[in-house]
């Protein structure tokens, strides 16, 4: 059994993150099949295209209740790009959608005024240390894609930001929880570390198990 594999529920850029994960040594493997995603060490939730529709497919296939389950139980997480975003309450992308409720906070749209989708190579300045980060150069650049950012109810969650105009978390970190809002997967040298640290600390991590987020009412 693998010790990560990524979540395919027939959303996201699945097998360059596979493949990504391969040239940092980490042995990793897509699987839509819920006894694999139960057995392995640590999940990827990877996401592209509209909250919305990331959100559907993932619980018409029961993955969110999984996930759910195994954060509960301790297991790491990453959530990659809008996997990223579903890892929050709720998004207001065309109309208010539920998420995960694993983190506290919205997903909300860059100002009017912006062009948007925030699209190519910008900065993450790190907030605090932590594993995830460890060897990546404060101010390192990452490749982004997205109309839509996380603002975090909790500052102590947000290891990175990123300058858009506005300053919003790029990655953030809970316990077992993290996620970024880039593609590591597209971001060279700094993405393939920031992928090999999720594995060495996955494998490091001292399971907290942490309750099941109550108000989405997948406990």
């Amino acid at each position: 059994m693998p010790s990560l594999a990524i979540i395919d529920y027939g959303v996201g850029n699945l097998r360059s993150l596979e493949k990504a994960f391969a040239a940092t040594g980490t042995q990793a493997v897509v699987s839509d099949d819920a006894y694999v995603l139960r057995e392995a060490k640590a999940l990827v939730l990877p996401g592209v295209g509209a909250f919305g529709a990331c959100m559907k497919a993932l619980s018409e296939r029961g993955f969110d209740r999984l996930v759910v389950e195994r954060v509960a139980e301790g297991t790491p997480l990453l959530g990659v790009c809008v996997g990223m975003q579903l890892l929050f309450e709720e998004s207001e992308e065309f109309g208010r959608t539920l998420g995960l409720g694993l983190l506290s906070g919205k997903v909300q749209r860059f100002a009017d005024d912006l062009p948007v989708p925030h699209v190519g190579w910008n900065q993450v300045h790190q907030t605090r240390a932590h594993p995830l980060m460890s060897g990546i150069n404060d101010n390192s650049f990452f490749y982004f894609v997205h109309s839509y950012y996380c603002a975090a109810d909790e500052p102590e969650f947000v290891l990175g930001r990123t300058d858009y105009i506005i300053s919003y978390a790029s990655v953030v970190a809970h316990k077992n929880i993290s996620g970024v809002q880039f593609h590591p997967e597209k971001s060279q040298a700094a993405g393939l570390k920031l992928l090999s640290n999720f594995a060495r600390w996955s494998n490091e991590l001292q399971f907290v198990a942490i309750p099941s987020p109550s108000g989405r009412g997948l406990g």
